[in-house]
């Protein structure tokens, strides 16, 4: 058996204190698929250092700026320098990082959204079909095994004709005025860093996303409204939306961060003709089906439990029993990527299997533009653009 070669690894953002960077390293670390040789963490350079020490990374590798080290990696030999940037910054950086990155020959594994408007997403676009370079996004919770089961019930037909979906994500911690004093909390709900919406931009996409990966369906309308409950916030911070899709299901969508009490309580439930299923992502490794007249069954992650499809079980690292969750999901998608990059699996340009790519990003856009029309419309009813069926 060859000798696997771990994928070189820097990442942009992520300083010490920023929450999303820490999970990235966590979870691209999980199965040893990459190593971290550069970074740009922070633009304070005792921050930035600091980081860099703390996981290692040499001096000569930490970069006072991304555009730095863009520019010096690519000046290094090709068996040493970087092969993919983790981008971990604020939304409104992620198209501008990963153009350049594109350009100066690397792959790119971005957090989400893709951008903070539709045009520039589309424009990234437009540049991987001209490239072979990979782009990733860290829609995590469609690595999560049973999310892949789910989405197998669905397409083999054990539900029967889809009719029905329900969608939601309340999450609590924007119930008071955090931005005064939470750094995350600031850069959130400030548009000039987060885009046109804060809590459809933020959770509102990862209930889109999961509910068009499980139906294998486009939302096609949305009938929305966004609301912000905090004094002087700039953003929405809760919003609902009735949906329909292509295949004539319809249903409803819910994100809210002002849901006292509630921590991450992302779930799904679908319901056709001939039953219906239902996961939570705060007990993933669950799904419930209900076929009509018989009881209802648990289907359960883990390696040898039955009746998982193979996807499912691909994604599973212990048996049955011991509980995989959040960090193991976003592993599942880095080492879907890292075989990407290597060449250990199909891929074609800008796409490598089982992560989310651009065509993600253009979805995750095209919602909160149709979001954001609808609840400023009278008529209420708004077409979800088409970008990213294809």
């Amino acid at each position: 058996m060859a000798r696997m070669q771990k994928v070189r690894l820097g990442m942009i953002g992520g300083g010490e204190g920023a929450f999303i960077g820490a999970v990235h390293r966590n979870a691209f670390g999980l199965d040893g698929q990459y190593d971290l040789v550069c970074g740009a963490f922070s633009r304070d350079p005792g921050n930035n250092e600091s980081t860099a020490d703390s996981l290692g990374v040499e001096r000569s590798r930490t970069y006072a700026s991304w555009e730095d080290m863009l520019d010096k990696e690519s000046a290094l030999p090709e068996q040493q320098r970087m092969q993919v940037v983790s981008i971990v910054t604020p939304n409104h950086l992620h198209v501008p990082i990963s153009v350049a990155a594109i350009k100066a020959g690397f792959h790119v594994f971005c957090e989400k959204p893709a951008g903070v408007g539709l045009g520039e997403v589309k424009d990234l676009q437009d540049l991987l079909h001209s490239t072979d370079r990979l782009y990733g996004l860290a829609h995590t919770y469609l690595g999560y095994p049973m999310v892949w089961q789910a989405r197998h019930m669905v397409q083999s037909g054990m539900l029967g004709n889809i009719r029905k979906v329900f969608v939601e994500y309340p999450q609590g911690w924007l119930s008071a005025n955090e931005e005064t004093h939470n750094k995350q909390a600031k850069w959130r709900t400030d548009p000039s860093l987060a885009g046109g919406s804060g809590c459809m931009g933020d959770i509102g996409t990862h209930a889109f996303g999961l509910a068009e990966f499980v139906l294998d369906d486009a939302i096609t309308a949305l009938c929305g409204q966004l609301y912000t409950h905090i004094d002087d916030r700039q953003l929405d911070d809760d919003g609902a939306a009735l949906i329909k899709t292509k295949k004539g299901a319809t249903g409803v969508l819910i994100a809210s961060q002002v849901c006292a009490g509630e921590e991450n309580a992302l779930k799904i439930k679908v319901y056709g003709d001939k039953g219906g299923l239902e996961w939570h992502q705060m007990e993933p490794n669950s799904v419930v089906y209900r076929p009509i007249g018989q009881p209802y069954q648990v289907f359960r992650a883990g390696l040898g439990q039955p009746g998982l499809c193979d996807e499912a079980v691909n994604r599973c690292r212990i048996p049955g029993g011991h509980p995989e969750g959040y960090l193991e999901a976003m592993a599942n998608l880095y080492n879907d990527f890292a075989k990407a990059v290597r060449g250990d699996s199909n891929h074609t340009s800008s796409k490598a299997n089982g992560v989310p790519g651009i065509k993600s990003g253009l979805r995750g856009m095209a919602f909160i533009d149709a979001m954001l029309a609808s609840s400023d419309s009278d008529t209420k009813w708004e077409t979800v653009s088409p970008v990213g069926t294809e």
